[in-house]
């Protein structure tokens, strides 16, 4: 088995100085999930790593990247030693990719990111050898460990870069150097930090930075800030490519939400697409035109991608759909659950509200009879200096108003809880964590159930209680 990295490449890319030989066939930033003959590197986060060097040693570790030689640690250890980790890390990522002959998209956006990259590597695995970020490893030590895990025989692969702070997407863009660039969107998210969604649009812009020559920009050209970013790839000689409702290249003709799947219509490249998605979302739409748009720009089959599109589900947190099996003995006694727990602005909810406007309850069963649409808010963070007024706009949500009842949790939340109409209005809770204990009263078999907010807010810990209502079946079934 070829490794990833050798002590001796490892030394050549950081400029570090190898204790002894090694071979490494993986690279970890943590022990708990460290496996052997990775590569740990000791970062520094809340905990310093080098204090869970020995550690590492002792789960298999094929070598340490340090400063220096931490106590309790052997003197004849595997370690490279280098000047700062984090660096060390930086390079290494570099390395490997001057080393591989992938093709390599980059996406950011500030809704969909994650989603996106799944997608697109749930059709890009099919048509070769993909590699992809883990979870949301997409800042300044998630790009470059990504990049570092990049295994050398790799026909493709997909480099989330996210930020939360100007400056942060070009220098991660100009270090994954993408042939290709996705942007879903440009919303309302850490707007505390810019002065207005134009900032926010030029500092997603960046990610076309760091595009190869001839390299293609894939652009929603449906966003009020749709120009900000085609002004920038411009700038920078990038191919452009529209996808969306107004999108000259990809152009989405139609999406029609029926029950658990969406049925998109598009043109792309003069050819007509006709697919499904096997969830629920016009958001999901959207991207996912944006997703053959990018299989296109690679070289990959977008009609083969098309097909294969279908297999993909949300990850955690971010839409799934399951059904909470209250009573196995009885028809429909079952809760349909749509964890959106990890994020969370006005964007994303709106989307994530035509979702459940969309869905059909059950009725007849449970306590209520009649089967309810619910949604369970916690508060949109980072969102600046409107936040408050962001919040409670959202009664006047046409999709909103459709539901039956609304709960929510934290402090800016209540500003919707009090603008909601006495009959939708549910219960309000300072912390999420306060309505756990009535989770029970909250929802009822029969009902469809939305919980959102962002991940600050811990409305996850509401999907895990509602999940202990019963026992979970995936929404397939």
């Amino acid at each position: 088995m070829t490794p990833l990295w050798t002590s001796a490449d490892a030394a050549a890319a950081t400029g570090g100085q190898a204790a002894t030989d090694w071979q490494a066939h993986g690279v970890s930033i943590d022990t708990r999930t460290i496996r052997p003959g990775d590569l740990f590197v000791a970062l520094k986060d809340v905990r310093d790593g080098h204090d869970f060097v020995a550690q590492a040693m002792d789960k298999g570790a094929a070598a340490a990247l340090v400063t220096h030689r931490p106590e309790g640690v052997a003197d004849d250890a595997p370690l490279l030693i280098v000047p700062d980790v984090l660096d060390a890390l930086a390079n290494l990522g570099r390395a490997a990719r001057a080393r591989t002959k992938a093709r390599i998209a980059a996406i950011t956006g500030s809704v969909g990111k994650t989603s996106t990259k799944e997608m697109l590597l749930t059709v890009l695995s099919r048509q070769g050898k993909c590699h992809a970020a883990e979870a949301s490893y997409n800042n300044h030590w998630g790009v470059p460990l990504t990049l570092a895990r990049m295994p050398t025989d790799a026909d493709y692969a997909i480099i989330e870069i996210g930020m939360s702070n100007p400056g942060e997407i070009a220098p991660l863009s100009q270090m994954t150097q993408p042939d290709a660039i996705m942007i879903t969107t440009v919303a309302a998210a850490h707007l505390a930090a810019f002065d207005d969604l134009a900032g926010i649009a030029r500092e997603k812009a960046a990610i076309i930075d760091g595009l190869v020559p001839g390299g293609v920009a894939i652009l929603n050209a449906d966003i009020e800030t749709s120009q900000i970013l085609r002004d920038h790839a411009s700038q920078h000689a990038a191919q452009q490519v529209l996808f969306g409702e107004t999108g000259d290249d990809w152009t989405v003709q139609d999406v029609q939400l029926s029950g658990d799947v969406t049925v998109i219509r598009a043109k792309g490249q003069g050819h007509d697409y006709l697919f499904k998605l096997s969830v629920p979302g016009r958001h999901f739409a959207m991207n996912a035109v944006g997703v053959l748009a990018v299989t296109d720009a690679l070289g990959a089959d977008p009609v083969r991608a098309a097909l294969d599109i279908a297999q993909w589900v949300p990850p955690a947190g971010r839409g799934t759909r399951e059904v909470i099996v209250i009573d196995g003995a009885k028809v429909n006694e079952t809760i349909d659950l749509i964890d959106d727990a990890f994020n969370a602005n006005p964007t994303s909810l709106a989307a994530s509200l035509e979702v459940i406007a969309a869905s059909k309850p059950h009725d007849n069963v449970g306590r209520t009879i009649k089967g309810r649409r619910v949604a369970i808010l916690g508060d949109m963070l980072e969102l600046g200096p409107d936040e408050v007024a962001m919040h409670r706009a959202i009664a006047d949500n046409t999709d909103l108003q459709k539901l039956d009842l609304v709960h929510c949790s934290g402090p800016l939340m209540h500003n919707l809880w009090q603008s909601l109409p006495e009959g939708q209005r549910g219960q309000w809770a300072e912390r999420a964590s306060d309505l756990v204990p009535k989770v029970s009263n909250l929802v009822d078999a029969g009902d469809v159930v939305l919980v959102k907010g962002s991940k600050g807010s811990k409305v996850s810990l509401i999907v895990d209680a509602i999940r202990k209502l019963g026992h979970r079946r995936p929404q397939e079934q």
